[in-house]
Parts: C-alpha cells; structure tokens; sequence
C-alpha cells in the first residue's frame, strides 16, 4: 500500500491538543519549546489550557495546529523509527496545513513554518476590515453549482454593483466553502436554500478566507517567502491550488503565495494522490476532519487519525 501523509488546517484546534503528547513524549515538548521561543509566546500553554476564543484567533490557531502535527511526526520519527523518505509517497495539508506538510519534508524547518503562519494568520487577519467579509459551508452542493449560485449572488441588486464571493474550499463530498464580501454571501447562502441545497450557513470566521480578497496577505507572503523560501522537500507535496504534485523549491513559494486568494481544492487532490497509487492515508495532527472527508472523497483507501498517544501507538504497529 503506497502511503500519503495529511495534515490539518484551521477548524482543527481544540483546547487541550497536545498536551498528552507533552505529557507522554519528549520530542514533542521539543517542537512545543521551539514553537513558543520563536514566537516569543506561551503558545504551549494556550493550546493546552485555552481560552478557546484566544486559541481560534488565527495568528494563533495557525501555528498551533502546525506544531501538533510536527509534535505527532518527531514522536513517530523518535519512538517508532519511521522514515518519512522511505516510506511516505506524498504529503498534502488543507490550507495551512500545507506548511505542516512542507515541515514535514524538511522543506521548513519547525522554527521557519512558525514564524510564517504567525506572519500568515496576522496578514490574513488585516487584508479586510473586520465585519467586511463572511464565509459559509453549502453541504449537498457540487462545486459547479457552488461557483454558479456564486456568479449570481456577486450583483448587488440595489446598485448593480459586483462584489466578490467565491469558491474557497472544494473539500467534496457535497462540501463548499464559500468566500468574499459579507452581503455577497449572505445572498449566496439564500440563493443555495432556494436552489435546494441541503444546509447553506455562514461559518463563524474572521476574514473571508481564499477569496481574492486576501490579495494583501498574498503580498505580505510573497515578501516573507522571498527572506524565507522553501528547501527541496524529501518527498512531492500535492499543493492546493494545483491538486498536482511539487517539488522545485521555487514553484512552492509560488503556489503557496497562490494558495492565500485560491481554492483549497481538496476534493481534487485527494484524487490525485489515489491517481499516483495512495490507497492509505494518515492524517497527522490535531482531529479528524480529514479523516472524515477521505471516506468520502477515497472510500476505497483507508484512512487513520493519528494525533494522540494512543493512536501514535496504533499507526506504529500497524506500519
């Protein structure tokens, strides 16, 4: 069975994530202890005591999530021997997770994706005034239909203006995430009750992620990438943006600017990666969000969570 890592992105983070890892491992307290003084931050302790509503701020969530998932591979790596390079086909991440993904391989290192998702989360933050823009999830939409209910909505009615909202995350299985200006969405979501789309709803977020929108974020990681670009990673990342597979250095600092106004086109890679021979995935970090979508978008793989001792335990002895 060829093997494909995965790694989560924001909506992922949970009070309490890691701590056991801590607790139990000392090469995750190394990752966590590497987090915190790059960032100048008790992040460890915000992750393990909260509040939520301080851990979900996404200058926070981001790295966070980042430093799970690197915790989780140090402990496969230290306890169980695992070789990435040898025994990992391709690596993927959703959204930010594309970054865990990237320090994975060694195209980051842990000290490098923290100091870019904290500079990430922040530009993301500041692209929109608050209260400018909105998401929302249309479950039991395709993406064609999403993108048409999205051409529809863009026109203020009143002024015959347009305003952007657009796909920004195609996570299939019936799963759209929709992104852009805040009365642009909110008429998309009534527009998708009308067409008889199972649930349509806005996601309490901050900013109108990977929508054009963020096009200053995209500036603002376009400068960091360029004083902190990405290493040849050991193994291909199937990048967002592309559902292709990479690994020119180059080409990933571009895709990753990219990927900041871009749809997360997910469903697409996870058919890439089953297309080049993956048929087992693990998604590595923080929940099981991906886990749940592979048995949509790849029912035919198997797919394993693995962000807590005891499923470190049982991915070890099953490899």
């Amino acid at each position: 069975m060829a093997l494909a890592l995965v790694f989560p992105g924001q909506g992922s983070q949970a009070v309490g994530m890691g701590r056991d890892l801590a607790a139990a491992f000392a090469p995750a307290r190394e990752v966590f202890e590497a987090v915190d003084e790059t960032l100048h931050q008790n992040l460890t302790r915000l992750m393990f005591e909260g509040p939520a509503e301080e851990l979900t701020l996404t200058a926070n969530a981001q790295p966070a999530l980042m430093a799970v998932s690197l915790a989780v591979l140090r402990v496969l790596e230290a306890e169980g021997g695992f070789d990435i390079k040898g025994k990992v086909a391709l690596v993927a991440g959703h959204s930010l997770g594309e970054y865990s993904a990237l320090a994975a391989v060694r195209a980051f290192d842990v000290p490098q994706a923290a100091r870019l998702l904290r500079l990430r989360g922040e530009a993301m933050q500041k692209a929109v005034p608050a209260g400018t823009g909105a998401m929302a999830a249309l479950l039991g939409a395709e993406m064609e239909q999403a993108r048409a209910i999205c051409e529809r909505a863009a026109e203020d009615p009143v002024t015959g203006e347009r305003q952007v909202v657009e796909a920004a995350n195609d996570n299939g299985g019936g799963q759209v995430v929709i992104s852009g200006h805040k009365a642009a969405v909110e008429r998309a979501v009534e527009l998708a009750k009308a067409e008889g789309v199972k649930r349509a709803m806005l996601l309490p977020v901050s900013a109108p992620f990977h929508s054009s929108l963020m096009a200053p974020a995209a500036d603002a990681m376009g400068e960091a990438l360029e004083r902190d670009p990405p290493r040849a990673p050991l193994v291909p990342v199937v990048a967002n943006v592309t559902a292709a597979k990479a690994t020119d250095p180059g080409t990933i600092r571009d895709l990753l600017v990219r990927q900041v106004t871009g749809t997360v086109r997910w469903r697409e890679c996870v058919a890439a990666m089953t297309a080049m021979g993956c048929d087992r995935f693990i998604e590595v970090g923080s929940g099981k969000v991906l886990t749940g979508l592979m048995k949509r978008n790849a029912p035919e793989a198997t797919a394993t969570a693995c962000g807590t001792p005891a499923e470190i335990e049982a991915v070890l002895r099953s490899l």
